[in-house]
């Protein structure tokens, strides 16, 4: 099984907004299931070194110290997901674990490497899926390709039956009631805003995406009283009381990928209609200007180039440097952050998701 610890979009603005004289970002592939945790940390150490000979004065010393501390956490190597990601400055440590497959990186500057976190948030692998029917209601998470495993939710009613104190939802109602269909509806209805309520503790401050498995009239019912951002539009049909877990999973797997994918074709259409409205750019050195400027709306990010150069802070000119021997937060994940800085939205894709063969893809707020 998978552990992971995905950062929402807010946490990776907040990382964005880091600066120091000193940054430090290790990216380490990590392997999923193994019972010998060694070569993940071997590789990790290696990392870390390899940062510290890039440090000096008394950031070395306080990293160097913070780098031992997480390599001697045993508990903590031994559960991994598919990329370890560490980012300290000499006062702090953060890590997060991956689902993604991401390359080795480690980056020495004055500010965090980001674009490459991005791409757990772009397309996480990773879902909640809700299923719910009148007799049974059950969350289920499925990270990667793991299985797909049911998270407890204290207080979660048992079915629509027990949360209306009823044998039957075709119990009469007393006289002066709404009956028959109606009354059923308003029964499914008042437990699905309870399972609402109840869902909040559980993915409050989440960006992953949840998929609903349902038959009608409860998947409209549950729709209707949703109040969770991420709740996507396709569902798992039928009953979900016929389906284990794993069935659920792999079901849910599909509609995931058809969403991302449905998102890519989106933002080319987008991207297409807003070229002739002079609200479109492919040019590196115009998305750093306008990404200075706060003048993007969305962005398409390379996750696999890389540019090697610098962002003047105040009008985005590009100075190019040669490519550095670890590397520094370079000029895409520059274009990324400032992005993320005012406000707009950004995607690490693989080039082939690319609307055009590029490194960067720009829609603007408005026509330049």
């Amino acid at each position: 099984m998978l552990h992971t610890d995905i950062p929402t979009r807010s946490e990776i603005q907040a990382l964005a907004a880091v600066t120091d004289d000193v940054c430090v970002s290790i990216y380490t592939p990590t392997e999923d299931d193994v019972a010998d945790p060694e070569q993940s940390r071997i590789a990790f150490r290696n990392q870390a070194r390899d940062a510290l000979t890039h440090v000096s004065g008394p950031a070395d010393n306080e990293l160097e110290q913070a780098f031992d501390d997480l390599l001697e956490d045993d508990d903590f190597w031994r559960f991994q997901s598919r990329t370890l990601v560490v980012l300290a400055t000499p006062t702090r440590l953060r890590t997060f674990r991956l689902p993604n497959r991401l390359g080795a990186a480690v980056a020495v500057g004055d500010r965090f490497l980001i674009k490459p976190l991005l791409r757990a948030i772009t397309f996480p692998q990773t879902a909640f899926i809700l299923a719910l029917s009148e007799g049974a209601v059950r969350l289920i998470e499925m990270t990667a390709d793991s299985a797909a495993h049911e998270v407890r939710v204290p207080g979660l009613p048992t079915s629509a039956a027990d949360y209306a104190n009823k044998a039957s939802l075709s119990d009469r109602a007393p006289k002066r009631r709404i009956q028959g269909g109606e009354g059923r509806k308003l029964r499914v209805r008042q437990y699905a805003r309870a399972i609402d309520q109840e869902l909040r503790a559980v993915l409050a401050g989440r960006d992953v995406p949840m998929i609903l498995a349902a038959a009608e009239p409860t998947d409209s019912l549950f729709r209707a009283e949703n109040s969770y951002h991420a709740l996507l539009d396709e569902s798992i049909s039928g009953n979900p009381e016929t389906l284990t877990d794993d069935e659920l999973g792999t079901r849910a797997r599909e509609i995931l990928d058809r969403h991302y994918e449905s998102e890519i074709r989106d933002f080319a259409a987008l991207f297409d209609a807003r070229r002739s409205e002079s609200r479109a750019l492919t040019d590196t050195a115009d998305i750093a200007r306008a990404a200075t400027f706060g003048q993007i709306d969305t962005v398409l990010v390379d996750v696999d180039a890389a540019i090697p150069g610098t962002l003047a802070p105040e009008d985005g000119a590009i100075t190019r440097e040669a490519d550095p021997g670890t590397e520094t937060p370079g000029i895409l994940d520059e274009i990324a952050r400032r992005v993320l800085l005012h406000g707009g939205k950004v995607f690490a894709v693989r080039a082939d998701d690319m609307p055009e063969t590029t490194t960067a893809a720009a829609i603007l707020r408005y026509a330049a």
